[in-house]
């Protein structure tokens, strides 16, 4: 069975390119626009893995970590924070906002499949303990 991952992006090209690299990995992809809708979906499809842009209209990344990680049904779920946000600190920001995981823009499709099947590793193992 397919792994599926949320894609939580507001720019159009970026969801083109990140939806084909998911594909060509072979995961199921559902699109989120906003925080507010990132929140909804993970809640409504509890994916394997969210990929979450940090700055995001209506409801930041920030934000919508905050409230995923405060929900019981959706607090596990990996998320992999996805940015522009590549300045020194940056990267501890998003992992103290509660982002598993944190990649900067522009990456690879070998870095974003590395990065997700870690992220996959880490949520099979809690479900095991």
């Amino acid at each position: 069975m397919k792994k599926r991952i949320l894609l939580v992006e507001d720019n159009s090209d970026t969801v083109a390119i990140i939806s084909h690299a998911l594909n060509f990995l072979g995961y199921e992809t559902s699109i989120a626009n906003d925080g507010i809708e990132a929140v909804e979906l993970a809640r409504s499809e509890n994916p394997d893995v969210i990929i979450m842009d940090m700055m995001l209209p209506k409801m930041n990344g920030f934000e919508a970590t905050s409230k995923i990680r405060n929900d019981p049904k959706t607090e596990l779920i990996p998320i992999l924070a996805t940015t522009a946000m590549a300045m020194p600190g940056d990267r501890e920001k998003c992992l103290k906002a509660g982002c598993d995981g944190y990649l900067a823009k522009p990456f690879t499709y070998q870095e974003l499949g590395h990065a997700i099947e870690k992220l996959l590793k880490k949520r099979l193992s809690q479900k095991n303990l």
